[in-house]
């Protein structure tokens, strides 16, 4: 069981800092029965697309928490993170939403980034100040390839 510490400030900073790649402001979104139900953009999120971003050092880099089968063309999956192996079928596509856009909001005490939000940051680089790690779109496209994860 992984325990925070000084280590996760660690893993948190460089997870942060490992790219450089960040979106405009939040898009406004609504929650709704633990989840975001309406999707961020009027384009439906493209699973090719999310795969690109999830294993992106610069833009999700999911690899780095998380491991996924469907990824194991991927090195270095992470162990801090749950396995995304049938993220699908635990959570439905509005939380999955709200995990990816601020997961503080689902797992209290996490130290999973929020990557669409610019709330409850600390310490930002004025450059990145009122910018997102993830466009709105990132998130989309996130979202639809977490839901091709529907295996155990």
């Amino acid at each position: 069981m992984f325990k925070p510490g000084i280590w996760s400030g660690a893993l948190l900073g460089a997870v942060l800092t490992a790219g450089v790649a960040v979106a405009a402001g939040p898009a406004d979104y609504e929650i709704v029965d633990g989840g975001i139900p309406k999707a961020l953009t009027a384009q439906p999120g493209n699973a090719e697309n999310g795969r690109e971003v999830a294993i992106n050092r610069k833009l999700g880099n999911c690899l780095a928490c998380h491991a996924v089968t469907k990824l194991s063309d991927q090195p270095y999956h992470g162990e801090i993170g749950p396995p995304l192996d049938g993220a699908a079928t635990r959570w439905s596509e509005a939380e999955l939403r709200l995990i990816v856009v601020n997961s503080k909001k689902v797992f209290e005490g996490t130290m999973m980034p929020g990557f669409h939000t610019t709330e409850g940051l600390n310490r930002v680089a004025e450059k990145f100040e009122g910018k997102t790690i993830l466009s709105a779109q990132d998130v989309e496209d996130v979202v639809a390839f977490l839901m091709t994860l529907n295996e155990e």
